[in-house]
């Protein structure tokens, strides 16, 4: 665990933790909640770019964990109660893009590692967290999802299952929460820039036999703003979901995306 000094767990700021936080969206929503007044405690996979960020961000800490592995979580939550005594947001943000490759082409353990780290991964935090948001008398919990949770998506079936399935635990959860004062949603980002989707896009150029800006350009022309969203939209819409004025939203998929209108497209 990775802790500075200054936090003790007895001031009485919010308490946030994010899954998958030392990069990407999650990073971008820890740093943004950091500058709400939050505390936060990320985890990641990345030991190097956890220590670096409780490093760089007072209020900050940190845990080295596979979502995917409950003995981890288990672990990552013993780090989290030395450093905080109370919880009231989670972010569920780990996941993983898994193969681009048609399903009679999908190797069975990659279909099991995209589902154990974008589904179970955020059922093995939540069961966690529930227990503390209610001993702190609710809260907020928000599951970053994806546009692919609202169609099919040709050659990224496991990821597209992993999606849509987490909208069903973010709508059951919801009704399970809503009396103790617990609002779930789901983000559904669209194609957010970055690394990760640069590589997604290398992957899928590949499996469809095209060039990879041809790939780019049918992508933004599928969303109505013909755009790529930043990962500083989805952290702003986060920002919203836990503040006050958005105290009476919960069981929604909200999408930040540019509003996208089809993830089809040819597969010759």
């Amino acid at each position: 665990m990775t802790q500075p000094a200054q936090l003790d767990g007895t001031d009485n700021s919010p308490v946030a933790l994010v899954t998958a936080g030392a990069s990407g969206i999650g990073l971008e929503i820890a740093r943004t909640l950091l500058e709400g007044g939050y505390r936060v405690h990320i985890c990641d996979v990345d030991q190097a770019a956890v220590e670096r960020f409780a490093v760089e961000h007072d209020l900050a800490s940190g845990s080295c964990c596979d979502v995917s592995r409950t003995t981890q979580v288990e672990r990552m939550f013993e780090d989290f109660k030395q450093s905080h005594g109370k919880l009231n947001v989670l972010v569920n943000n780990a996941g993983i893009s898994g193969p681009t490759a048609r399903v009679e082409d999908i190797a069975p353990d990659d279909w099991d590692r995209t589902i154990a780290v974008g589904l179970n991964g955020a059922f093995y935090v939540s069961r966690l967290a529930v227990p503390l948001l209610k001993a702190a008398g609710g809260g907020s919990i928000i599951n970053i999802a994806s546009s692919a949770a609202l169609f099919g998506f040709p050659l990224r079936s496991p990821y597209a299952a992993a999606k849509w399935a987490l909208i069903g635990f973010t709508k059951t959860l919801a009704m399970e929460l809503g009396p103790s004062g617990i609002r779930v949603n789901a983000i559904c980002p669209g194609s957010v820039s970055g690394s990760r989707i640069d590589a997604v896009i290398s992957r899928d150029a590949k499996a469809r036999g095209k060039s990879e800006q041809e790939i780019r350009d049918t992508w933004t022309r599928q969303t109505s703003l013909r755009c790529f969203v930043e990962p500083q939209d989805i952290a702003a819409m986060a920002a919203f979901l836990v503040s006050p004025a958005g105290a009476r939203i919960s069981g929604q998929a909200l999408g930040v995306d540019g509003h996208t209108e089809s993830l089809s497209s040819p597969l010759d």
